[in-house]
């Protein structure tokens, strides 16, 4: 009887004694019965059932098909890969469905981002150096033969996104080395078609265009999936060796450069000049000619007009020139006229012509 006593005493559900959850016997009542309505819920829902087992397949069926969907985003593609086999399909940014886990697998590479490979050199990050350490030169890569059997030592930049992700990740086996081979190997054979002094100066430009032409319809040929944005020539410089005398030729080509500008500067200043000149003496002289010949028919024809008078006035003519070649000949000096009749003394009355004439200008 007392051990009775004593475990109702310590039944936490019984009232009274020990009870943890305070509140009285309608407390633990309350508790009670919700404790046996989930019990009997839970009672009934029996796992083993086949009902319950159908369900159940369904929701993880349909988690699973789930899972197929996938995203790409703007700067990606989408690639699908059938039991581990890429099936030669590339998906745009945008939401998609293929086979799920375990039959399919999708890869959303990133393809808008710009990769670069440095040909004849290294630079500090590559080499594991800080920022303010040089490039390192990598000579086997950087000196190649010219056109006109000179060596000139080259370093460029290749820079180049995915075009196609699928056939990048699976048709090239290593997509950096290739493209670092290849376009050495395009360099190497533009540069060996090209004499220095045209490398050195102005084709630059030409050189740049040409490697990255040739170079994409290589990697095209290969179906890379590679999309080359430009080639970057970085230096084109003689070997280290022979620079010092390759400067002085430079420097001597620059110095005849200027003597021929300043000539034809000169020759440019000079010449128009002369040639003015002699257009102004071609033009006076020509004036004079014509002044002469104007001046020569003039008289020639005032000599034709005196004859033709001749000719038909005779007498009257020899009278005119008569009186004029006196007047000519009698216009300056003092005058006497004597009568040629002889009557008299043969002397005209006299009359002071030369005092009337002073009078008249005096006046």
């Amino acid at each position: 009887m007392n051990v009775n006593k004593n475990n109702n005493d310590n039944n936490p559900w019984e009232s009274g004694g020990n009870n943890p959850w305070g509140g009285g016997s309608s407390g633990n009542k309350d508790l009670e019965d919700s404790i046996k309505k989930a019990k009997e819920k839970f009672g009934k829902f029996k796992i083993g059932g086949p009902r319950n087992i159908s369900i159940l397949i369904i929701v993880a069926l349909i988690i699973w098909l789930a899972t197929g969907f996938y995203r790409v985003e703007p700067d990606e593609q989408g690639i699908e890969l059938l039991f581990g086999k890429w099936n030669q399909v590339t998906t745009e940014p945008g939401l998609h469905y293929f086979f799920p886990t375990p039959f399919g697998k999708t890869m959303t590479p990133k393809v808008e981002s710009i990769r670069k490979i440095n040909v004849g050199y290294r630079s500090a990050s590559e080499l594991g150096f800080s920022s303010n350490s040089s490039d390192r030169n990598v000579l086997e890569e950087s000196l190649m033969l010219t056109g006109d059997q000179n060596i000139v030592d080259v370093n460029f930049t290749v820079l180049y996104k995915i075009k196609d992700a699928g056939k990048f990740l699976f048709k090239l086996r290593n997509p950096e080395t290739t493209v670092k081979d290849m376009s050495e190997s395009v360099m190497r054979e533009v540069v060996g078609q090209r004499d220095l002094e045209f490398l050195l100066t102005g084709g630059r430009q030409e050189v740049e265009q040409v490697v990255r032409s040739d170079l994409q319809d290589i990697l095209d040929e290969y179906e890379s999936g590679i999309l080359v944005q430009s080639i970057q020539l970085q230096s084109v410089n003689p070997p280290a060796l022979v620079i010092d005398a390759f400067d002085e030729v430079q420097r001597a080509r620059q110095d005849k450069e200027k003597l021929v500008n300043e000539a034809n500067s000169y020759m440019n200043k000079i010449v128009p000049n002369a040639r003015g000149d002699a257009a102004k003496l071609v033009q006076e002289a020509t004036a004079y000619k014509e002044q002469v010949i104007k001046q020569a028919e003039g008289v020639a024809q005032n000599f034709i007009d005196v004859y033709n008078s001749y000719k038909e006035t005779k007498y009257v003519t020899r009278q005119r020139i008569y009186l004029e070649t006196l007047t000519e000949v009698l216009e300056g000096p003092n005058k006497i006229i004597l009568d040629s009749t002889g009557e008299g003394q043969g002397v005209v009355p006299y009359l002071p012509i030369n005092e009337l004439i002073k009078n008249k200008v005096n006046n």
